[in-house]
C-alpha cells in the first residue's frame, strides 16, 4: 500500500507509547484506548474501504464491546 500524505508516520499510525493497541473489531483494525473506566474507546479506524468510516460503529470515540474485540499485536 502506498500512501501519499504530508503527515509523520506517527501521526498516521500512534505508538503504543500513546497508550493505544491495535486490535480487530468485526474484522477491521482499529486504534483503542483504555478509558478509566475499562472500556475501550475507538480512537482510529485503518482501513482503505470509505464505507467503513460511514459506518457508525467505527466512529472516533466509540465505546467497544470488549467481548468482541481481539488483539492484533503486544
Amino acid at each position: 500500500m502506498v500512501l501519499y500524505t504530508p503527515l509523520s508516520t506517527d501521526e498516521i499510525f500512534p505508538g503504543e507509547e500513546e497508550g493505544m493497541e491495535l486490535v480487530s473489531y468485526q474484522g477491521k483494525s482499529v486504534f483503542v484506548k483504555k478509558t478509566e473506566q475499562g472500556e475501550l474507546q475507538l480512537v482510529q479506524l485503518l482501513s482503505t474501504d470509505p464505507q467503513d468510516f460511514l459506518n457508525s460503529n467505527f466512529a472516533p470515540g466509540s465505546i467497544l464491546p470488549t467481548d468482541r474485540v481481539q488483539p492484533l499485536r503486544k
